[in-house]
């Protein structure tokens, strides 16, 4: 069994995924201190707004789990997409912060190569355009 590690601790992740998306419980990381106040038992109680957050957050979890990965991969694409093009029209431009977007970019398609579905052929040519603006602008600049 994988586990991933958050600021909350350690978490066993299932393989073949929980139904209701949730992750299973803690592993436990190192035994507790000798000076270190005893831990209970009993569930801990969570507010109303809480659940409620839970409840939205599940909610969109399965929403998203409907979704094809391709699709949801093409979106990220597109936003790095995004943030390259205000870079490179930013006042001054910012160049390294474009090139690093326009190369996070580069390897989500360039590595996915014929995993991306339809959206595959918009990819290439959205990222064709930005290295063209890369180039074009920081030549100006120079």
């Amino acid at each position: 069994m994988s586990s991933l590690w958050t600021p909350g601790g350690e978490h066993r992740v299932d393989p073949h995924g929980d139904p209701e998306g949730r992750a299973a419980p803690a592993a436990p990381t190192a035994a507790p201190s000798a000076d270190a106040p005893p831990e209970s038992d009993a569930p801990a109680e969570i507010s109303d707004e809480e659940a409620a957050v839970r409840a939205e957050l599940d909610e969109v979890r399965r929403q998203l789990a409907q979704v094809p990965a391709e699709v949801v991969v093409a979106n990220h694409a597109m936003g790095l997409y995004e943030l390259a093009a205000i870079h490179l029209s930013a006042e001054p431009p910012n160049a390294e912060a474009a090139k690093l977007a326009i190369d996070a970019m580069g390897a989500l398609v360039d590595g996915l190569t014929g995993r991306l579905g339809e959206p595959e052929n918009t990819l290439r040519d959205a990222l064709a355009q930005l290295r063209l603006a890369f180039v074009q602008v920081t030549s100006e600049r120079a």
